[in-house]
């Protein structure tokens, strides 16, 4: 299940929608833990991750510094981020977490997964699921994690 853990000061963290099956040690001075596996999707491609124990929210730095990452309230799949390196304005890993909420996520899912994938993983998707009232936001916190390739695989 992927879920939004609570951390040091009770500032919620992506960290389990970024992390399944880890703990994220911020405040405790022993970091965030190692490189994941895959962890959230950027236009229908699987990206891994660090913890890293940075939360920049209530730092005053501008929303457009900052690229959107959606978590999945309701711990229903992995976080889909809005951009990756190489993407036009990338914002270097620094998230803006948008918190998913869904009446009827399996509904949300038949009638927004534009591409049969059986999940949301690209944020075209989302928006779509939150056009068309399927989905609602609330805010979460900012903070910084990388976005790592998964290695290709030889076929």
């Amino acid at each position: 299940m992927y879920s939004i853990l609570r951390i040091t000061g009770g500032a919620a963290l992506l960290a389990a929608t970024l992390l399944p099956g880890t703990a994220l040690a911020a405040g405790h001075g022993n970091g965030a833990g190692g490189v994941t596996g895959p962890a959230f999707y950027v236009d229908g491609a699987l990206y891994r991750t660090v913890g890293t124990p940075t939360n920049f929210s209530n730092t005053g730095a501008p929303d457009h510094s900052y690229d959107t990452i959606y978590a999945f309230g309701g711990g229903e799949q992995r976080a889909v981020a809005t951009a990756a390196p190489g993407d036009p304005g990338f914002n270097g890993g620094r998230w803006q977490v948008a918190v998913l909420s869904f009446a009827d996520y399996a509904a949300a899912v038949g009638a927004y997964d534009a591409n049969g994938s059986g999940d949301f993983d690209s944020d075209e998707e989302v928006l779509a699921a939150i056009a068309g009232g399927a989905a609602t936001t609330s805010a979460g916190p900012s903070f910084e994690c990388p976005v790592i390739p998964l290695p290709h695989r030889g076929a």
